[in-house]
């Protein structure tokens, strides 16, 4: 089973800064395509962001392209999120997932029943 916490959320003004990690335990890290979702109270779970397993590879949901980052360090069994620019519209709990069918995978995955595991997610507030 692998573990996922995230961690590096909190409150800042628009057009700040934020970078979230999370750290996985448990299973083999570099086998695993990573992603972030967030989650706003009253919406559905939305995809932000996906890795490859190598790094090489990333995929955006339209709203952040050229504002967020994803990134990992398989070495320190780590991924990140560079949230830069922030928007009051980014407000939400941000949860870090774990696909580990990845290698059946014909593009990263953009939904939430493709990923396996789960974080506790970490909050973000944008404040205008």
């Amino acid at each position: 089973q692998m573990q996922l916490v995230e961690s590096g959320g909190g409150l800042v003004q628009a057009g700040g800064s934020l970078r979230l990690s999370c750290a996985a335990s448990g299973r083999p890290f570099s086998v695993y395509v990573m992603g972030w979702f967030r989650q706003a109270p009253g919406k559905e779970r939305e995809f932000v962001a996906a890795v490859s397993r190598s790094g090489g590879s990333t995929s955006y949901v339209d709203s952040v392209k050229g504002r967020f980052t994803i990134s990992r360090d398989n070495a320190k069994n780590t991924v990140y999120l560079q949230m830069n620019s922030l928007k009051p519209e980014d407000t939400a709990v941000y949860y870090c997932a774990a696909d580990r069918r990845a290698s059946l995978r014909a593009s990263l995955p953009r939904e939430p029943h493709e990923y396996d595991y789960w974080g506790q997610g970490t909050q973000v507030t944008v404040s205008s």
